[in-house]
């Protein structure tokens, strides 16, 4: 799918070379899912603390099961 951005060529110049990518289309795709992995770890981040933990659980009574 073709889509027209208006990116800034110095930073896209820039991220090709940090990250050895040879096109502007690899730089882009990477950038994409860098985002979206960074914010699913945002969202996984969020859960800490909101699991209420049982202390009287034995986790090792279930191993053999």
């Amino acid at each position: 799918m073709a889509t027209n951005l208006a990116i800034d060529i110095d930073l896209l110049n820039e991220a090709k070379r940090i990250g050895h990518k040879k096109t502007k289309r690899e730089v882009v795709n990477d950038a994409l899912q860098e985002y979206i992995e960074r914010r699913k770890q945002h969202e996984a981040i969020s859960l800490f603390g909101a699991i209420d933990f049982d202390e009287a659980y034995n986790y090792k009574a279930h191993r053999d099961k």
